[in-house]
């Protein structure tokens, strides 16, 4: 079956780094885009970034543009979301997801979801 699984979260200080991967596996993902979503505690999951899984497009959302970067191995079957200058505000619990409807921010649009990884940013 299909599986997404997540990893690389952890604790950070503020203006540290993580790089979040996700490793999906079960079928061919390549007419897919692959997006990070996030949940703070108390706060619905909201969209984070995407790529098509070529790795020719890239979507972010204005609060992380410039600090975060999406990319994709496809030899590796595995997505990454490259995180610097991390704020508090990062703080969330970080979900990969793959949809066959484009670079889209909304989350029914994306058909498999990993179960997430905790990413804490505190001093």
């Amino acid at each position: 079956q299909v599986q997404l699984v997540e990893s690389g979260g952890g604790l950070v200080q503020p203006g540290g780094s993580l790089r979040l991967s996700c490793a999906a596996s079960g079928r061919t993902f390549n007419n897919y885009a692959m997006g990070w979503f996030r949940q703070a505690p108390g706060k619905e999951r909201d969209f984070v970034a995407a790529i098509n899984w070529s790795g020719g497009s890239t979507y972010y959302s204005v609060s992380v543009k410039g600090r975060f970067t999406i990319s994709t191995d496809s030899a590796k079957n595995t997505v990454y979301l490259q995180m610097n200058s991390l704020k508090p505000e990062d703080t969330a619990v970080y979900y990969c997801a793959a949809g066959r409807f484009g670079l889209s921010t909304v989350q029914a649009l994306y058909e498999y979801w990993g179960q997430g990884t905790q990413v804490t940013v505190s001093s």
